[in-house]
């Protein structure tokens, strides 16, 4: 069975847990960019008290994310929700934190990097299906 198959019917049974399926992930992706973004700028810190502020608020995006990841996993199997919002982070954390936020530039080389990586992630994901 493919992988959107399988996507489709983790979605179809949840039935009316759709909404609740795309808070979940929708809040992954978004402590996950908060969560680098975070210790981008921790890393660049001009003082202590300035690195181990962005630290923190990274490693809470962070938890967040795992707790995120957690409820997910009460409507979706692992091999779904584990490839979906890791393709996605690494996406949303190259799109947004990398080139929006912090305008580094991104070449057509690795924009393909990126993409082999969500396909491996996938085919990863996707095993013995």
């Amino acid at each position: 069975m493919s992988r959107a198959r399988l996507w489709l019917q983790a979605l179809e049974q949840s039935g009316s847990n759709n909404v609740l399926i795309l808070t979940f992930i929708s809040a992954n992706l978004l402590c996950n960019i908060v969560a680098n973004a975070s210790f981008k700028v921790s890393a660049s810190s001009p003082n202590v008290r300035s690195f181990l502020t962005w630290q923190v608020i990274g490693n809470i995006a962070g938890f967040i994310t795992v707790l995120t990841l957690t409820g997910l996993l009460r409507y979706i199997p692992l091999s779904i929700a584990y490839p979906v919002t890791m393709g996605l982070a690494v996406l949303g954390v190259q799109v947004v934190a990398a080139s929006v936020l912090f305008r580094e530039p991104i070449t057509p080389a690795q924009w393909l990097g990126a993409l082999l990586i969500v396909l491996g992630i996938m085919l990863i994901g996707g095993r013995g299906h």
